[in-house]
């Protein structure tokens, strides 16, 4: 499976924060917000990733991320020079998606849980057509909300409904098999001249190959295009960082625990940010801790 992160866009919701840098470069607590997406994608085994974002940005994500190689993962970058809805992602990764299915998470949700990698490695190799992930959430008339039979198969699904069905939104992860890129080409484009990505889901619901898998509330979901959900988001980070002395979506110790990277490599990579406690961090998942001595 490939992967797609879509960080394009103009951040508008968060004017004027977003003039002169792209939403996705700005922290979400100790790190940059790319990395909350890309390490959903590590997470479900995915090493070879398009970045798709604005010509203005394209070479600060390349600073920061490179070739991500030092990660053991192929990265590329590609230009959406107007935004023309979720599901252009698809014409524009076209060559990149190739024969392969794909994974499309947006740049700009965060998803953490117990458990999360195994559960997103267990649908990629599951999957059927379509696979999206629902959240609960207290105001599902800001989202598109799907409904679905006992079997988990998505029935309906309406975008930001006045009365909506069901509190289950869905959130910025998609998995498809190959067809979504020609399902995408067929598609027509709404009255603001974007492709949709319910339209996108609609034509695998038609056809009975759209599946809804609920994310329950152990499990947590971001999407941080507003002010206050950047904030809400960062001070979560932050507590469970602070309670549990581990770090969220930390790429470095992804790479590791998935095999992508050696321990020397890993090393490597935390020297290089030694001079913050995130480097730090990384760099003591494979130093050597010296042993308490026992009085007595």
């Amino acid at each position: 499976m490939k992967g797609i992160i879509l960080a394009g866009g103009s951040g508008t919701r968060l004017r004027p924060v977003t003039i002169g840098v792209s939403k996705q470069l700005l922290p979400v607590y100790d790190k940059p917000m790319i990395y909350y997406p890309l390490s959903v994608l590590m997470m479900s085994g995915i090493r070879e990733i398009l970045i798709i974002t604005s010509p203005a940005d394209k070479d600060v994500f390349g600073k920061i991320l490179g070739d991500g190689s030092s990660l053991g993962l192929s990265i590329t970058y590609a230009e959406q020079t107007v935004p023309r809805g979720l599901a252009d992602a698809f014409l524009v990764g076209a060559e990149h998606v190739g024969t392969d299915s794909v994974a499309l998470v947006l740049g700009d949700n965060i998803f953490h849980g117990p458990d999360l990698g195994p559960l997103l490695r267990h649908h990629v190799r599951d999957l059927d057509g379509c696979t999206l992930f629902g959240h609960p959430v207290r105001d599902p008339e800001r989202y598109g909300v799907g409904e679905t039979d006992s079997r988990g198969r998505l029935v309906s699904l309406t975008e930001k409904p006045e009365q909506p069905s069901s509190n289950k939104a869905v959130t910025g992860l998609y998995l498809y098999d190959n067809d979504v890129v020609e399902v995408a080409r067929q598609l027509r484009p709404s009255p603001r001249g974007e492709l949709e990505i319910t339209d996108v889901n609609r034509t695998y619901m038609e056809e009975g190959r759209a599946k809804l898998v609920e994310l329950g509330n152990e499990f947590s979901w971001f999407d941080t295009g507003t002010c206050d959900s950047l904030l809400e988001a960062s001070k979560y980070v932050q507590e469970i960082e602070s309670r549990q002395g581990t770090r969220i979506a930390c790429i470095e110790e992804i790479a590791y625990s998935m095999g992508f990277v050696s321990a020397e490599e890993l090393h490597e990579l935390g020297a290089r940010l030694s001079s913050s406690p995130y480097g730090n961090y990384v760099k003591g998942l494979v130093e050597p801790r010296p042993l308490l001595e026992v009085a007595g």
